[in-house]
């Protein structure tokens, strides 16, 4: 298979890059100097892309690739995949799911607890030296508070129950109602968001779901009300979330995603009620493991003729 060419999109993890290149032709979109003159020049030599939540094939790269048979993302989500153009092209498209399911279960979890009990402004009180000079401030509890999950696949399941495990009722919002759950369904999201103190955002990027969580929501939700977004940035109107945590209106948030990543409006970072994160979900050694090895899997599976190890188209 050395002599198949395969296309990095960006710099995702050193592992994946590393067993790519023992087994493939690899070549490094990002260290690329002129981009159309690259593609012009291997258009024929690329069979297969390795995208993920940053970077993927959008309509553009495909069409410059004549030769492409397959995209294999090292992410879960999709929204970074052109899939209509996939399908008209035959063009086979796998991703990483379950593998980073506990992963991104558990720091949505992390991050409840986070804004709740102020565990980030509590370290760094005790860091600067506050504590000699008093006690820090009652917080909020977490056990038995209503969690309200946006999307209940793989990922929100997995939230649902560890928020189980601490007495908390789960209800959740999704296109359908899932026939096999205990969870209590509403059927908009704004109902979701009147029923709940914490709404989780847990669902895939569409065109439907950009923006799902808009100014009514977050006004439903209120001022007592925390999001948690382990989701995908624009999933949020971000700009009514930044208006809402200044002025009040909403209680806090929890965020591992963003709309224009890397960057944060600087509105939230002399928050304590926001806890930040650098998209860091399915960050361990572990997973990221897991997932490049997902990607490979793919890769050579596509390439010998067997059946794919998750397909999506």
């Amino acid at each position: 298979m050395e002599s198949i060419g395969v296309l990095m999109a960006c710099p995702m993890f050193t592992y994946l890059e590393e067993e790519l290149e023992k087994r493939f032709n690899l070549f490094r979109l990002w260290k690329v100097a002129d981009r159309a003159e690259f593609l012009k020049e291997n258009c024929n030599s690329i069979r297969a892309v390795v995208g993920n939540a940053s970077a993927g094939a959008d309509a553009d790269l495909i069409n410059a690739l004549p030769k492409l048979e397959i995209v294999s993302s090292f992410s879960v989500g999709l929204d970074k995949i052109d899939l209509g153009k996939c399908r008209e092209k035959g063009i086979r498209v796998t991703n990483t799911p379950d593998v980073l399911t506990d992963d991104v279960a558990d720091l949505a979890i992390a991050l409840m607890l986070a804004v709740l009990r102020r565990i980030c402004e509590s370290d760094r009180y005790v860091r600067s030296g506050l504590w000699k000079k008093g006690d820090f401030k009652l917080t909020t509890k977490f056990s038995g508070k209503s969690v309200g999950i946006l999307g209940l696949g793989r990922i929100g399941i997995a939230i649902a129950k560890r928020a189980e495990a601490f007495s908390c009722p789960v209800s959740y919002y999704s296109r359908k109602e899932k026939p096999d759950t205990k969870y209590k369904y509403y059927p908009s999201v704004l109902e979701l968001a009147a029923n709940c103190d914490i709404l989780v955002v847990a669902c895939s990027l569409t065109e439907e779901t950009r923006h799902i969580i808009n100014r009514e929501v977050i006004d439903t939700l209120g001022p007592k009300g925390v999001i948690i977004n382990i989701g995908r940035g624009p999933h949020v109107d971000e700009p009514e979330l930044v208006s809402a945590l200044v002025e009040g209106r909403l209680g806090g948030a929890g965020l591992d995603v963003y709309e224009h990543e890397p960057h944060v409006p600087e509105e939230l970072f002399k928050l304590e009620n926001v806890v930040l994160l650098p998209h860091v979900g399915s960050g361990t050694w572990e997973t990221r493991t897991a997932m490049a090895d997902l990607v490979i899997g793919n890769l050579e599976a596509h390439f010998l003729n067997k059946p794919l190890l998750t397909p999506v188209v």
